[in-house]
């Protein structure tokens, strides 16, 4: 039985190349111009194809919202858990796990806050909002693997606790009252509530 690794069909890497290319096209339009002021014909075009093919892709503006946040939202997630692994201090941990995840969701703050509101409020059968449900889960389970550093929390303490503390992140996040708040003042109010939470 070969072993060697099947080569991708023409058919596949011309819609990889056409997904790199519309992804690459909201990710500008939408830093420079904010989500709500880019249209899906505007991105269609400066990704060089037809709306109609944009909408094989991603069916409408915030699924491409989505799209674009999730490639932020996963690479926030692994420096954040590679940061954790570097601090015995499981609230420090916690919060080296939350720091890049605020600081991607504040790069644009309309960006950050509409792309919460789709992950809540979107449609969960779209692969890119399915996508960003993923990376929910898996930021609770990267915290719920540091509080079981504390012997007195049982793996199912840690995740109920861990559900907690995502809420509290994305609460932080999307309220309208940290709308002006820089990354570090919301990462102050959310260790601030962490620190009543959790046990020491």
């Amino acid at each position: 039985m070969s072993t060697a690794p099947q080569r991708v069909g023409r058919r596949e890497r011309n819609k990889q190349e056409k997904l790199d290319r519309i992804t690459a096209a909201a990710s500008e339009l939408f830093a420079e111009h904010g989500v709500d002021e880019v249209t899906t014909q505007q991105i269609a075009d400066k990704a060089d194809i037809g709306t109609g093919t944009l909408f094989l892709y991603a069916k409408n503006k915030g699924e491409l919202l989505l799209l674009v946040q999730n490639s932020t939202y996963a690479d926030a997630l692994v420096r954040g858990k590679a940061d954790a692994q570097n601090m015995p201090d499981v609230l420090d941990a916690v919060m080296a796990i939350i720091r890049p995840v605020v600081e991607c969701n504040r790069i644009q703050i309309d960006n950050g806050r509409t792309y919460l509101r789709e992950m809540v409020f979107g449609d969960p059968e779209e692969p890119h909002h399915r996508h960003a449900l993923v990376l929910t889960v898996q930021t609770e389970e990267a915290i719920a693997d540091v509080l079981q550093r504390n012997p007195h929390i049982d793996p199912g303490t840690a995740a109920t606790l861990a559900h907690i503390v995502s809420a509290i992140m994305f609460i932080s996040m999307a309220a309208t009252i940290n709308i002006d708040h820089t990354v570090d003042e919301i990462l102050s109010e959310i260790r601030e509530q962490l620190q009543v939470l959790l046990p020491r």
